[in-house]
């Protein structure tokens, strides 16, 4: 009975929450033509394939959601938000997208060859959908932009509730003009007590917010399955336009009630003594929380009265008056923002007192995290000289606002460049960009005084000046180290597609693995490809796999990234693809220095020979070498 008390105490929650103010690879799933680009995820291609007339994408959330539960009928209530974007340069109308709840049984893209059923259905599909629905389930909110035969009477475009069919039940005008590259912002909710699924949709016209409102009465039940995939869908026709989300946040109410059957099956074959041994280990658990609660009050107490006394004095980053942020962005304006990070936004401003442009973070304090990155990227940073690193030029710390200020990066960040709507770069530009990034590591893991380990070395991170010079930036995830100890065990910290393997399994972050990251960015920057692209064929495709199948059939160079047009040097090319390749050997200790990097890269070592097939690292215990090829699907998303 002990255990049974227990897992009633825990119900298996079956909530489903998450927050992307922007998108990078490994947060949610794609199919079709989707793919990340700057931020945002652009669901349908750019032109048509002529073969097909035709472009559909898929976005989905990796985890399913608790829709209702059969046991006890219980229904969810949700709320998502998104942002978007439709345009089409030639304003060709056609077809739209749409945010759907749907059974996992949900046909695969593959199948779709029309784009009037954005994405849910085929076309024959779609018309038939009128009088038979949709095989497996659907609920759908349509921003559709193209009149069909079984769309409202009126013309131009429309949103639209669907159920289970391409005929929306319910319907209303949408005013728009995709000639206009406009952010729409939409809210979606369903209130399970009055049945009422709504939509809010917001838009700015002529220096003027436009707010628009839809919702209709539905029993959720009556259409879906207890548990559903969720996500966006969009297809275009011979007629084409972008369909980019740029945003997409999501918060779900219900959990499962199946946990206490499971309980009470397992209560009948457990004795007492272990429900007591539950409870005891329950107790303790709970005193153990409590405890740390109080603790990180008073933590967060300290960090209010004496976070000033904490960071640097006299020369360097000095701290800046809330009111001087403010007025230097006009409070913050969206006008004046710049991009939008894991936790928080970043502005450009202008201080007076400098008479000079300058880049503000400001950071929520509603996240504990964003607190911790803060404070770390105050006490690394400011203490740190070189000409390849963002230089930190202030903070202020108020009730409510984290704010930190960097110089001004007037040309952005790298992967802008390389996978962005910004300036084309040159080879030139490429290689005195890896080089700077290059002498950047240098100076962090052997000249500074301790070794400083980033963690989180990536394209977005790298930023370029008015020259093109590289300087990497954010430092919120770094951790210093002494140089005889180099690696620090912590939390795991990074981004997908950019984590060293031995990291991963170890929690062990070391030089090794900063070289692993480096080593990436160098075959980004050299091939063009992201670290991990999504091939229609093949699914996900990594970088480092590619590149080094390509050097093991003695053709490296054609990884070059095709945009150069073949306008490069050669030697300096495979010298980038070589030096990567060795930076991203499975094993660490086969891994360059920093030192050694440089030295072939400009030209005073000769090029390391590397294995023709990329080799799995000699050093892991049995046991998890014979788990490696899955586990490393998760840092390089090989198919």
């Amino acid at each position: 009975m002990g255990t049974i008390f227990i897992l009633q105490l825990i119900p298996l929650a079956n909530s489903l929450s998450f927050n992307y103010p922007n998108f990078k690879n490994g947060d949610v799933k794609w199919e079709g033509d989707a793919s990340i680009l700057k931020g945002a995820i652009q669901l349908t291609s750019n032109t048509i394939d002529q073969n097909n007339n035709f472009s559909v994408g898929r976005v989905t959330s990796y985890q399913q959601m608790l829709l209702w539960d059969v046991n006890s009928g219980k229904l969810a209530d949700f709320t998502t938000k998104f942002s978007f974007v439709i345009f089409s340069e030639k304003k060709n109308y056609g077809d739209g997208m749409a945010f759907f709840l749907a059974d996992p049984r949900l046909p695969l893209l593959k199948n779709i060859k029309e784009g009037g059923g954005l994405g849910l259905m085929d076309g024959e599909q779609a018309v038939n959908s009128t009088q038979h629905p949709a095989k497996y389930p659907f609920v759908a909110v349509e921003f559709d932009t193209f009149n069909n035969v079984w769309d409202p009477p009126y013309s131009g475009s429309h949103v639209g509730l669907n159920f289970n069919s391409m005929k929306s039940n319910v319907s209303k005008p949408w005013l728009t003009d995709i000639q206009i590259w406009k952010i729409y912002n939409c809210r979606i909710a369903y209130n399970s007590s009055t049945l009422t699924l709504s939509v809010s949709l917001t838009m700015h016209n002529d220096s003027k917010t436009v707010k628009e409102h839809i919702s209709c009465k539905v029993d959720l039940r009556d259409y879906l399955p207890g548990r559903v995939i969720l996500g966006f869908s969009a297809a275009t026709g011979i007629l084409y336009e972008v369909h980019t989300l740029r945003s997409w946040s999501f918060n779900s109410s219900l959990q499962s009630d199946e946990i206490k059957q499971e309980g009470e099956k397992l209560g009948s074959w457990v004795g007492l003594g272990i429900g007591v041994g539950f409870v005891l280990s329950l107790l303790g658990l709970v005193c153990t929380l409590l405890w740390k609660r109080s603790r990180g009050r008073k933590d967060e107490l300290v960090f209010d009265l004496k976070m000033g006394d904490e960071f640097p004095k006299g020369t360097g980053p000095k701290s800046i008056s809330y009111n001087e942020l403010a007025c230097a962005t006009n409070k913050f304006a969206e006008s004046e923002k710049l991009g939008q990070g894991g936790f928080g936004g970043v502005y450009k401003g202008y201080l007076k007192d400098m008479k000079s442009y300058v880049a503000i973070k400001r950071i929520s304090r509603e996240s504990r995290q964003g607190m911790k990155e803060y404070v770390t990227e105050v006490k690394v940073i400011s203490q740190l000289r070189h000409r390849n690193l963002v230089q930190l030029i202030g903070w202020c710390h108020t009730k409510n606002d984290l704010v930190l200020v960097y110089e001004y990066m007037p040309n952005g960040s790298l992967d802008s460049h390389l996978y962005g709507v910004k300036s084309f770069l040159t080879w030139k530009v490429r290689y005195n960009i890896a080089l700077g990034l290059a002498s950047a590591l240098l100076y962090l893991q052997e000249e500074w005084e301790q070794c400083v380990i980033h963690r989180d070395i990536k394209p977005s991170n790298i930023m370029l000046d008015s020259s093109f010079n590289a300087k990497l930036g954010d430092f919120g995830l770094a951790r210093l180290v002494d140089h005889e100890k180099g690696s620090q065990t912590t939390r795991i910290a990074g981004t997908r597609g950019y984590i060293a393997p031995e990291y991963f399994i170890s929690g062990k972050a070391t030089k090794e693995s900063d070289i692993y990251s480096f080593g990436v960015v160098l075959l980004e920057i050299a091939s063009g490809r992201k670290s991990v692209e999504v091939e229609a064929e093949e699914g996900q495709i990594a970088v480092v796999e590619w590149v080094w199948k390509l050097y093991g059939l003695g053709r490296v160079l054609e990884a070059a990234d095709p945009k150069l047009c073949g306008e490069f040097d050669e030697k300096q090319m495979e010298r980038l693809m070589v030096v990567g390749l060795w930076c991203v050997h499975p094993d660490t200790s086969f891994r360059p220095s920093i030192r050694q990097v440089i030295q072939v890269l400009i030209f005073d070592s000769l090029l390391p020979i590397l294995p023709e097939t990329m080799p799995v690292a000699t050093y892991l215990p049995p046991t998890i070498k014979a788990l490696f090829g899955s586990v490393s699907s998760f840092f390089w998303g090989s198919s």
